[in-house]
């Protein structure tokens, strides 16, 4: 006997649980996860759909109704998006209702909102109606009339305009001398702008155009566009959007943050229209219901957003973009641990679409995979409108700090601030704020200390020692640099108001706006700002990651990358990584138009191919690089990792569960298909009052971390000592 697993009723967003049915014999081997059924429910019969097969049900057997029949006709937006939420079930390890929850992110439908509309219900007889009104003193009336003489207008605007109360407008359209018209109006956030005709394509972009489409009709694989920092890429974006559109599909647009929206969302509504819509985490409830209810119902056609907006509930995607590809927000840090470019993926191939992944510093696995030829690659090397990529310096601050100057802005950069400022040009300070959080190095030489097992960063923790959060590796506190003697050894820990504090004092007559989470905590707090820099009102700003992605600003000269290398002391195997792309994207917001740019980067590490790869833009040198770390440490992509995380309100029953977690994996491995690590404390060993510790497992083959997650699901599952211990699966890339 087969059992399936059916939820009922997705349109209400009522995702707290599925129902368990039998699966008569005519249907079985036909179902899957997706399919869409009719089934017996509360004494009617009502479409359900299937998110899981087995043999054991959920509760007795003898209990359960049989799944009335397969509905032929009953692919639905909604079945294919519970065939992706089964998909990120099984392949990120999580319960089905979980991933149903991220698949249908609105769980309570919400209100529509109206608009009551107001004219005259008889315009002929208006003057003589008003004339009798003023004879009578009616004057409340009188105004409401005399102010609809023009035409009709929106019950709140005649209210305002006439000051009168809502009841005299019922009352007059109970006489019947007033139409009163309601309507639904879309809760959107709206983004004006001037529809404008295409830009003209460069030849290079055009080039890239061909090889996108070529694939398109050949084996459509996803494709990855590397282009320069202002190669122009979003350009491409919108011509390969318009080409979807014009056969009646539509396009879903990824980007990284919040403080991106404002400038895309801008270029798509100039040439798209109000077919455009937009999410971010700052919209309302009722704004983020009716943008899925319109992206349903066909009222919009392009839906730009975070990873979130991946699960839009368009009728038929055709292209799916993932704009800075290499970013981690992609990456869920709540179970299911979605990461966007996968889920996409396995979203274009239910829905017969296109992906296309864009960055200047594309993700090392991305890149891997393209050289493997899983995805085609296609290359915009030179910048739009023929401005070249701006001049790089590296200002070592080591010597700095010999010369006696041991603040964080170099002589070098205030210099050439200075000089920018005069020419009536902007600035942009870049603050790298990656790696902060407890990473000990030497301001004199620069050296790190690392784990000797791991080759990561050790953390310094409140006990005062130094812990790899890899492997568990710890030693004491050092108060001199084991490399060159120095006292000068610890963390940098600076803020962007201490930076603000610092450049107003050296520039009391620039206007200085900082970009952070304390300056942009309201709706519009990023777009405000930007738009201020933008207009020119400001000539330095300062600001952290958000700052350095995706933005074009004319104006800027120079861009300052303050604690370039604070990145490389992150605990975490892509420290390398995540320093290039971030150095490379602050340097490419330089010399944007016809004015030449320079970028300075200040670090303490001047010499790390990371740094240097940056500063010369050279992605090929720093890929080769970093996979012969990679493969040397058996590193993703190289080799397949994922992470077990628990977290515990007691630390002695969370050291203990986790112990246990290790042993069980040690015994079902005797043949050492899988490497172990840890467990160790978390990069954050205590959130929200709770304990964490995490156990790396690497393997050769996805399949034996498949089966050894799975065995170690049940094991959790089966003992009773986990039941206050959160354990969650996280595949790494």
């Amino acid at each position: 006997m087969q059992y399936a697993e059916v939820i009922v009723d997705i349109a209400a967003e009522k995702l707290d649980r599925t129902f368990s049915y039998r699966v008569p014999e005519a249907l079985s081997g036909l179902l899957q996860p997706g399919s869409v059924v009719r089934v017996p429910f509360g004494g009617r019969s009502v479409r359900g759909y299937v998110v899981a097969l087995g043999a054991t049900p959920s509760c007795d057997p003898a209990r359960l109704k049989e799944i009335g029949e397969l509905l032929a006709d009953g692919e639905t937006q909604e079945s294919r998006l519970v065939a992706l939420a089964a998909w990120m079930s099984a392949y990120y390890g999580s319960t089905m209702i979980r991933a149903l929850k991220t698949v249908f992110p609105v769980r309570r439908k919400m209100a529509k909102k109206t608009e009551s509309f107001v004219s005259l219900a008889r315009p002929e007889e208006a003057e003589a109606l008003l004339a009798e009104l003023s004879r009578k003193h009616q004057n409340a009336r009188a105004r409401a009339v005399e102010a609809l003489l023009a035409g009709g207008m929106p019950e709140g605007q005649l209210l305002k305009k006439a000051r009168i109360p809502a009841k005299t407008v019922r009352e007059l359209a109970e006489l019947g001398i007033l139409t009163v018209r309601t309507s639904e109006i879309l809760r959107r956030a709206t983004a004006e702008a001037p529809q404008l005709p295409p830009a003209e394509l460069t030849d290079g972009q055009n080039r890239a155009l061909q090889e996108i489409l070529s694939e398109w009709e050949d084996r459509d694989r996803p494709v990855l566009l590397r282009g320069v920092t202002g190669s122009g890429k979003t350009l491409l974006y919108l011509e390969l959007v318009s080409r979807v559109l014009e056969e009646g599909r539509q396009a879903i647009v990824l980007i990284p943050e919040i403080a991106l929206t404002w400038q895309t969302v801008v270029r798509f509504v100039q040439r798209f229209g109000d077919r455009v819509s937009f999410l971010h985490s700052r919209l309302s409830e009722g704004e983020r219901f009716d943008q899925m209810r319109a992206a349903r119902d066909g009222r919009v056609s392009v839906m730009v957003g975070p990873r979130s907006a991946l699960f839009t509930p368009f009728p038929d995607p055709g292209i799916i973009v993932i704009d800075e590809e290499h970013e981690d927000s992609y990456h869920s840090e709540l179970s299911p641990c979605y990461h966007a470019r996968e889920t996409a993926i396995k979203r274009a191939e239910l829905e017969g679409a296109h992906v296309v992944l864009g960055s200047a510093t594309p993700s090392v696995c991305s890149a891997y995979r393209a050289e493997k030829g899983e995805f085609r690659s296609v290359l915009l090397a030179d910048r739009f409108g023929g401005s070249g990529l701006p001049k790089t310096e590296t200002v070592d601050m080591r010597a700095e700090l010999a010369a006696g100057r041991s603040g964080i802005l170099s002589g070098r950069l205030l210099e050439k601030m200075e000089e920018v400022l005069a020419r009536k040009e902007q600035v942009m300070l870049f603050l790298n704020r990656r790696g902060y959080t407890g990473s000990v190095t030497c301001r004199s030489c620069g050296a790190v200390i690392r784990c000797p097992h791991c080759d990561i960063s050790l953390t310094k923790h409140k006990n005062g020692r130094y812990v790899c959060h890899y492997c568990g590796y710890s030693m004491r506190e050092v108060r001199n640099c084991p490399v060159c003697g120095s006292p000068y050894i610890g963390g940098l820990t600076v803020g962007t108001e201490q930076v603000e504090e610092r450049i107003r004092a050296y520039f009391p007559e620039a206007g200085v706006l900082r970009m952070d989470l304390d300056t942009t905590r309201g709706k519009s707090g990023h777009r405000e700002i930007l738009q201020e820099f933008a207009s020119g009102k400001g000539d330095i700003l300062i600001g952290t990651q958000m700052i350095v992605k995706g933005h074009d600003f004319p104006r800027v000269t120079l861009v300052g990358v303050l604690l370039a290398d604070l990145s490389l002391n992150e605990a975490d195997y892509r420290s390398s990584e995540r320093t290039f792309q971030l150095v490379t994207q602050a340097a490419g917001r330089a010399g944007r138009a016809e004015r030449p740019g320079l970028a300075l980067i200040q670090t303490y590490h001047p010499e790390h191919y990371s740094i240097q790869c940056a500063a010369a833009q050279d992605y090929p040198g720093f890929y080769k690089e970093e996979m012969a770390f990679r493969t040397l440490m058996n590193y993703p992509p190289a080799g397949i990792m994922a992470s077990l995380t628990g977290s515990a309100a007691s630390e002695e029953l969370l050291t203990e569960g986790m112990g246990y977690l290790r042993k069980y994996i040690d015994r079902i491995d005797p043949g050492g298909r899988l490497g172990t690590t840890g467990p160790a404390p978390a990069q954050i060993a205590k959130l929200k009052d709770r304990y964490r510790s995490v156990i790396y497992l690497r393997a050769a083959k996805m399949e034996h971390l498949r089966a050894a997650r799975e065995r170690i699901e049940a094991y959790i599952a089966a003992n009773s000592g986990f039941a206050d211990i959160a354990v969650q699966f996280d595949l790494l890339t």
